[in-house]
Protein backbone atom coordinates (compact mmCIF):
# COMPACT_ATOMS: atom_id res chain seq x y z
CA UNK A 1 0.00 0.00 0.00
CA UNK A 2 1.18 3.63 -0.78
CA UNK A 3 1.89 5.98 1.73
CA UNK A 4 1.95 10.12 1.55
CA UNK A 5 3.69 12.31 4.25
CA UNK A 6 2.95 16.02 4.40
CA UNK A 7 5.19 17.95 6.46
CA UNK A 8 4.02 21.25 8.02
CA UNK A 9 6.85 23.09 8.53
CA UNK A 10 8.02 25.46 11.28
CA UNK A 11 10.39 27.66 12.51
CA UNK A 12 11.82 25.61 15.63
CA UNK A 13 9.37 22.25 14.71
CA UNK A 14 7.99 20.47 12.35
CA UNK A 15 4.20 18.66 12.27
CA UNK A 16 4.55 15.54 10.20
CA UNK A 17 1.85 13.21 9.13
CA UNK A 18 1.26 9.94 6.84
CA UNK A 19 -1.82 8.48 5.49
CA UNK A 20 -2.88 5.58 3.38
CA UNK A 21 -4.52 5.45 0.07
CA UNK A 22 -7.88 5.50 2.61
CA UNK A 23 -7.07 9.21 4.19
CA UNK A 24 -6.63 6.96 7.34
CA UNK A 25 -3.60 8.85 9.56
CA UNK A 26 -0.60 6.53 10.39
CA UNK A 27 1.00 8.87 11.63
CA UNK A 28 1.17 12.06 13.16
CA UNK A 29 3.69 14.04 15.19
CA UNK A 30 5.31 16.85 15.97
CA UNK A 31 9.45 17.22 16.33
CA UNK A 32 12.10 19.72 16.76
CA UNK A 33 13.49 21.13 13.40
CA UNK A 34 16.25 18.58 13.79
CA UNK A 35 16.82 16.61 10.69
CA UNK A 36 17.75 13.21 12.20
CA UNK A 37 14.92 13.56 14.52
CA UNK A 38 12.80 13.96 10.95
CA UNK A 39 14.41 10.92 9.47
CA UNK A 40 13.59 8.67 12.56
CA UNK A 41 10.22 9.17 12.20
CA UNK A 42 9.59 8.46 8.85
CA UNK A 43 11.94 5.64 8.45
CA UNK A 44 9.78 2.89 8.83
CA UNK A 45 7.36 4.21 6.44
CA UNK A 46 10.64 5.11 3.66
CA UNK A 47 9.79 2.14 1.54
CA UNK A 48 6.26 2.09 1.16
CA UNK A 49 6.25 6.63 0.58
CA UNK A 50 5.42 7.84 -2.67
CA UNK A 51 7.42 11.24 -1.86
CA UNK A 52 7.39 13.60 1.32
CA UNK A 53 5.64 17.06 0.69
CA UNK A 54 7.79 20.04 2.59
CA UNK A 55 6.24 23.39 2.81
CA UNK A 56 8.49 25.85 0.49
CA UNK A 57 8.89 28.29 3.79
CA UNK A 58 12.00 30.53 3.91
CA UNK A 59 13.83 28.13 6.09
CA UNK A 60 13.05 24.62 4.10
CA UNK A 61 17.18 24.40 2.81
CA UNK A 62 17.80 21.92 5.39
CA UNK A 63 14.65 19.74 6.12
CA UNK A 64 14.47 19.14 1.96
CA UNK A 65 18.80 18.15 1.31
CA UNK A 66 18.84 16.34 4.51
CA UNK A 67 15.55 13.87 3.14
CA UNK A 68 17.06 13.90 -0.02
CA UNK A 69 20.39 12.63 0.91
CA UNK A 70 18.81 10.15 3.34
CA UNK A 71 16.79 8.84 -0.07
CA UNK A 72 13.62 10.32 0.30
CA UNK A 73 11.61 11.28 -2.64
CA UNK A 74 11.06 15.01 -1.78
CA UNK A 75 8.32 17.50 -2.79
CA UNK A 76 8.43 21.19 -2.26
CA UNK A 77 5.13 22.18 -1.85
CA UNK A 78 3.97 25.89 -3.71
CA UNK A 79 2.10 27.51 -0.72
CA UNK A 80 0.59 29.97 -2.35
CA UNK A 81 -1.24 27.70 -4.50
CA UNK A 82 -2.65 25.45 -1.64
CA UNK A 83 -6.13 26.06 -0.74
CA UNK A 84 -8.37 25.20 1.74
CA UNK A 85 -11.95 24.52 2.27
CA UNK A 86 -12.87 28.29 3.57
CA UNK A 87 -15.75 26.77 5.42
CA UNK A 88 -13.83 24.84 7.70
CA UNK A 89 -14.83 25.22 11.23
CA UNK A 90 -11.07 24.98 12.82
CA UNK A 91 -7.64 23.57 11.46
CA UNK A 92 -4.18 23.55 13.59
CA UNK A 93 -0.93 22.60 12.29
CA UNK A 94 -1.90 19.00 12.23
CA UNK A 95 -4.66 19.60 9.83
CA UNK A 96 -2.07 21.32 7.40
CA UNK A 97 -0.32 18.18 7.70
CA UNK A 98 -2.68 16.01 6.77
CA UNK A 99 -3.88 18.54 4.16
CA UNK A 100 -0.66 18.50 2.45
CA UNK A 101 -0.93 14.73 1.79
CA UNK A 102 -3.96 14.50 0.98
CA UNK A 103 -3.50 16.53 -1.79
CA UNK A 104 -0.41 14.18 -2.83
CA UNK A 105 -2.66 11.36 -2.64
CA UNK A 106 -5.26 12.98 -5.22
CA UNK A 107 -2.51 14.51 -7.11
CA UNK A 108 -3.25 17.50 -7.50
CA UNK A 109 -0.74 18.65 -5.07
CA UNK A 110 1.17 22.01 -6.47
CA UNK A 111 4.64 21.88 -6.63
CA UNK A 112 7.74 23.84 -6.79
CA UNK A 113 10.84 23.66 -8.24
CA UNK A 114 13.85 22.70 -6.35
CA UNK A 115 16.97 24.27 -7.17
CA UNK A 116 20.06 22.24 -6.76
CA UNK A 117 21.97 22.08 -3.73
CA UNK A 118 25.23 22.45 -6.13
CA UNK A 119 24.46 25.42 -7.22
CA UNK A 120 22.10 27.15 -4.70
CA UNK A 121 24.66 28.85 -3.03
CA UNK A 122 25.92 30.53 -6.08
CA UNK A 123 22.73 31.74 -6.87
CA UNK A 124 21.87 33.12 -3.11
CA UNK A 125 25.47 34.96 -3.52
CA UNK A 126 23.82 36.52 -6.44
CA UNK A 127 20.81 37.83 -4.68
CA UNK A 128 23.35 38.49 -1.57
CA UNK A 129 25.27 41.12 -3.50
CA UNK A 130 21.47 42.75 -4.81
CA UNK A 131 21.15 43.26 -1.78
CA UNK A 132 24.23 44.95 -1.12
CA UNK A 133 24.05 47.15 -3.44
CA UNK A 134 20.13 48.20 -2.64
CA UNK A 135 22.21 49.09 0.85
CA UNK A 136 24.37 51.11 -0.62
CA UNK A 137 22.10 53.06 -2.79
CA UNK A 138 19.97 53.81 0.12
CA UNK A 139 23.06 55.10 2.39
CA UNK A 140 24.29 57.13 -0.89
CA UNK A 141 20.45 58.57 -0.95
CA UNK A 142 20.79 59.71 2.69
CA UNK A 143 24.12 61.66 2.33
CA UNK A 144 22.73 63.24 -1.20
CA UNK A 145 19.91 64.85 1.21
CA UNK A 146 22.76 65.12 4.50
CA UNK A 147 24.93 67.13 2.77
CA UNK A 148 22.88 69.70 1.31
CA UNK A 149 20.72 69.94 4.27
CA UNK A 150 23.87 71.87 5.55
CA UNK A 151 25.27 73.30 2.82
CA UNK A 152 23.34 74.04 0.43
CA UNK A 153 25.36 72.13 -2.59
CA UNK A 154 24.68 69.34 -4.43
CA UNK A 155 26.48 65.76 -4.52
CA UNK A 156 26.49 63.14 -7.76
CA UNK A 157 26.45 59.74 -6.69
CA UNK A 158 29.51 58.82 -8.65
CA UNK A 159 31.32 61.03 -6.63
CA UNK A 160 30.58 59.59 -3.36
CA UNK A 161 31.35 56.02 -4.57
CA UNK A 162 34.77 57.05 -5.74
CA UNK A 163 37.50 56.37 -3.40
CA UNK A 164 39.32 59.90 -3.43
CA UNK A 165 36.24 61.72 -2.03
CA UNK A 166 37.07 63.77 0.81
CA UNK A 167 34.72 65.00 3.38
CA UNK A 168 33.31 68.11 3.46
CA UNK A 169 33.99 70.02 6.15
CA UNK A 170 30.62 71.46 7.85
CA UNK A 171 29.28 71.91 11.14
CA UNK A 172 30.01 70.18 14.64
CA UNK A 173 31.61 67.38 15.41
CA UNK A 174 28.15 64.99 15.73
CA UNK A 175 27.45 66.64 12.11
CA UNK A 176 30.72 65.22 11.46
CA UNK A 177 30.85 62.05 12.82
CA UNK A 178 27.58 61.26 10.99
CA UNK A 179 28.72 61.52 7.93
CA UNK A 180 32.02 59.70 8.26
CA UNK A 181 29.99 57.00 9.41
CA UNK A 182 27.74 56.89 6.16
CA UNK A 183 31.30 57.24 4.41
CA UNK A 184 32.51 54.59 6.16
CA UNK A 185 29.49 51.95 5.52
CA UNK A 186 29.45 53.04 1.49
CA UNK A 187 33.02 51.87 1.04
CA UNK A 188 32.86 49.05 3.03
CA UNK A 189 29.31 48.00 1.25
CA UNK A 190 31.70 48.55 -2.11
CA UNK A 191 34.25 46.74 -0.81
CA UNK A 192 32.21 43.27 -0.39
CA UNK A 193 30.17 44.14 -3.23
CA UNK A 194 33.12 44.50 -5.95
CA UNK A 195 34.74 40.66 -3.70
CA UNK A 196 31.23 39.15 -4.64
CA UNK A 197 31.46 39.93 -7.81
CA UNK A 198 34.68 38.49 -8.45
CA UNK A 199 33.76 35.39 -6.56
CA UNK A 200 31.09 35.10 -8.91
CA UNK A 201 32.85 35.66 -11.97
CA UNK A 202 35.55 32.96 -11.34
CA UNK A 203 33.13 30.20 -11.11
CA UNK A 204 31.00 31.30 -14.46
CA UNK A 205 33.38 33.15 -16.76
CA UNK A 206 34.01 29.90 -18.22
CA UNK A 207 30.21 28.94 -19.29
CA UNK A 208 29.39 29.05 -22.56
CA UNK A 209 25.91 29.64 -21.98
CA UNK A 210 27.08 32.62 -20.19
CA UNK A 211 29.24 33.85 -22.85
CA UNK A 212 26.30 33.24 -25.02
CA UNK A 213 24.27 35.60 -22.84
CA UNK A 214 26.32 38.74 -22.64
CA UNK A 215 25.72 38.42 -26.22
CA UNK A 216 22.60 40.14 -26.15
CA UNK A 217 22.10 43.93 -26.55
CA UNK A 218 22.46 45.31 -22.26
CA UNK A 219 23.46 42.06 -21.08
CA UNK A 220 26.28 42.53 -19.05
CA UNK A 221 28.62 39.91 -16.34
CA UNK A 222 26.09 40.89 -13.45
CA UNK A 223 22.58 40.65 -15.53
CA UNK A 224 23.95 37.57 -17.36
CA UNK A 225 25.00 35.77 -14.06
CA UNK A 226 21.30 36.99 -12.62
CA UNK A 227 19.68 35.51 -15.40
CA UNK A 228 21.48 32.40 -15.74
CA UNK A 229 21.75 31.42 -11.99
CA UNK A 230 17.54 32.52 -11.48
CA UNK A 231 16.76 30.96 -14.81
CA UNK A 232 18.25 27.68 -13.47
CA UNK A 233 17.96 24.45 -15.95
CA UNK A 234 15.08 26.08 -18.39
CA UNK A 235 13.87 22.37 -19.14
CA UNK A 236 11.42 22.98 -16.25
CA UNK A 237 9.37 25.06 -18.11
CA UNK A 238 7.26 23.93 -21.39
CA UNK A 239 7.88 26.67 -23.07
CA UNK A 240 9.36 30.28 -23.87
CA UNK A 241 5.75 31.88 -22.84
CA UNK A 242 6.07 30.20 -19.53
CA UNK A 243 9.52 31.60 -18.85
CA UNK A 244 8.48 34.24 -19.95
CA UNK A 245 5.66 34.64 -17.37
CA UNK A 246 8.02 33.85 -14.57
CA UNK A 247 10.30 36.30 -15.35
CA UNK A 248 7.00 38.51 -14.90
CA UNK A 249 7.09 39.81 -18.82
CA UNK A 250 3.65 39.15 -20.08
CA UNK A 251 0.33 41.35 -19.67
CA UNK A 252 -1.59 40.43 -16.45
CA UNK A 253 -4.94 41.24 -17.15
CA UNK A 254 -8.51 40.14 -16.43
CA UNK A 255 -11.74 40.24 -18.15
CA UNK A 256 -15.22 39.41 -18.62
CA UNK A 257 -17.46 40.13 -22.02
CA UNK A 258 -15.11 41.99 -24.01
CA UNK A 259 -14.39 44.47 -20.42
CA UNK A 260 -11.58 44.95 -18.90
CA UNK A 261 -12.34 43.74 -15.10
CA UNK A 262 -8.95 44.80 -13.79
CA UNK A 263 -5.71 42.62 -13.28
CA UNK A 264 -4.65 39.12 -12.16
CA UNK A 265 -1.44 38.38 -9.44
CA UNK A 266 1.51 40.53 -11.57
CA UNK A 267 3.79 39.77 -9.64
CA UNK A 268 3.69 36.15 -9.53
CA UNK A 269 7.29 34.68 -10.84
CA UNK A 270 10.71 35.43 -10.57
CA UNK A 271 11.30 39.53 -9.06
CA UNK A 272 14.96 38.58 -9.49
CA UNK A 273 14.61 37.65 -13.32
CA UNK A 274 11.71 40.75 -13.64
CA UNK A 275 14.56 43.39 -12.29
CA UNK A 276 17.22 41.61 -14.76
CA UNK A 277 15.30 41.88 -18.08
CA UNK A 278 13.91 45.46 -17.39
CA UNK A 279 17.42 46.57 -16.95
CA UNK A 280 18.60 44.88 -20.17
CA UNK A 281 16.18 46.89 -22.24
CA UNK A 282 17.41 49.68 -20.59
CA UNK A 283 20.82 49.36 -21.09
CA UNK A 284 19.89 48.69 -24.39
CA UNK A 285 18.11 51.15 -25.51
CA UNK A 286 20.94 53.65 -24.54
CA UNK A 287 23.53 51.93 -25.68
CA UNK A 288 22.43 49.49 -28.89
CA UNK A 289 21.22 51.60 -32.48
CA UNK A 290 19.25 48.56 -33.15
CA UNK A 291 17.11 49.00 -30.04
CA UNK A 292 17.39 52.46 -29.93
CA UNK A 293 15.38 52.56 -33.64
CA UNK A 294 13.27 49.88 -33.08
CA UNK A 295 11.95 51.53 -29.40
CA UNK A 296 11.65 54.81 -31.44
CA UNK A 297 9.92 53.16 -34.10
CA UNK A 298 7.48 51.88 -32.00
CA UNK A 299 7.06 54.77 -29.51
CA UNK A 300 5.86 56.87 -32.68
CA UNK A 301 3.48 54.39 -33.50
CA UNK A 302 2.12 53.59 -30.05
CA UNK A 303 3.32 55.08 -26.92
CA UNK A 304 6.72 55.24 -24.78
CA UNK A 305 5.01 52.35 -22.37
CA UNK A 306 4.04 50.20 -24.93
CA UNK A 307 7.12 50.55 -26.94
CA UNK A 308 9.26 49.60 -23.84
CA UNK A 309 7.58 46.60 -23.49
CA UNK A 310 7.82 45.61 -27.14
CA UNK A 311 11.62 46.06 -26.36
CA UNK A 312 11.52 43.67 -23.37
CA UNK A 313 10.01 41.31 -25.14
CA UNK A 314 12.17 40.81 -27.84
CA UNK A 315 15.02 41.03 -25.81
CA UNK A 316 13.64 38.05 -23.52
CA UNK A 317 13.31 36.30 -26.50
CA UNK A 318 15.99 36.94 -27.37
CA UNK A 319 17.95 35.71 -24.37
CA UNK A 320 16.03 32.76 -24.16
CA UNK A 321 16.88 31.65 -27.14
CA UNK A 322 20.43 31.33 -27.00
CA UNK A 323 22.47 28.70 -25.79
CA UNK A 324 22.19 26.76 -29.30
CA UNK A 325 25.07 23.71 -29.03
CA UNK A 326 23.09 23.57 -25.48
CA UNK A 327 19.84 22.81 -26.88
CA UNK A 328 17.76 20.01 -25.22
CA UNK A 329 14.48 18.40 -26.83
CA UNK A 330 11.40 18.49 -25.03
CA UNK A 331 7.88 18.33 -26.05
CA UNK A 332 7.45 22.13 -26.88
CA UNK A 333 10.64 21.85 -28.61
CA UNK A 334 12.09 24.53 -25.92
CA UNK A 335 15.12 23.36 -23.71
CA UNK A 336 18.00 25.70 -23.45
CA UNK A 337 20.48 24.27 -20.52
CA UNK A 338 21.16 27.82 -19.48
CA UNK A 339 21.08 26.08 -15.45
CA UNK A 340 24.70 24.74 -16.25
CA UNK A 341 28.05 27.00 -14.63
CA UNK A 342 30.28 24.76 -17.39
Amino acid sequence: MTLYCGIDLHSNNSVICVINDKDKRLLETKVDNKAELVIKALSRYKKRLKAVAVESTYNWYWLVDSLKEAGFNVLLVNTAKVVQYSGLKRTDDRYDAFHLAHLMRLDILPTGYIYPKATRGLRDLVRKRIQLVQDRSREIIRMKSFIPLHTGETVKAASVKAKKFSLPVFGDQNTQLSLKSSIIVIRSLTQQIKAIEKAILQQLESSESFANLKTVPGIGDVLAETILLEAGDISRFDGPGNFASYARCVESRRTSNGKSKGQNNRKNGNRYLAWAFIEAANFAIRRSEKAKRFYQQKSKATNVVVAGKRWLTRLRERATGLCEKERLTTKAGFSLKVGGAG
